[in-house]
């Protein structure tokens, strides 16, 4: 069974910065593709830096040249690493990950979401 467990979330002033972490466990073949998205109350999640299947990055206009996405194919683990933080980047951030692996008595490729992680941009 796939499992992403975030770490790394919590209360930032802003300008500050914070090193988010996905760890994967329970697969059989992780893809290349790996995506973080943001979630506040009330809102939508909303995609905000990705790594696409040909390795480039890729990110949302609100967090260009401030956030930054890496994996470590070593430690199966992928990273959100977030410099000059605004109070507009608090939600709780969640990876979600293209595995392979057993699901439902069968072996396929499915996207997977992790729990999620507090991020609070406050002064």
């Amino acid at each position: 069974q796939v499992q992403l467990v975030e770490s790394g979330g919590g209360l930032v002033q802003p300008g500050g910065s914070l090193r988010l972490s996905c760890a994967a466990s329970g697969f059989i073949y992780m893809g290349t593709t790996v995506e973080w998205y943001r979630q506040d109350p009330g809102n939508q999640r909303e995609k905000v830096a990705a790594i696409l299947r040909d390795g480039r990055p890729d990110y949302a206009d609100s967090v260009k040249g401030r956030f930054t996405i890496s994996r470590d194919n070593g430690q199966n683990t992928a990273y959100l690493e977030m410099n000059n933080l605004k109070p507009e980047d608090t939600g709780v951030y969640y990876c979600k990950w293209l595995a392979y692996a057993v699901y439902a008595g069968s072996t396929s490729w499915r996207d997977y979401w992790g729990q999620g992680t507090q991020v609070t941009v406050s002064s």
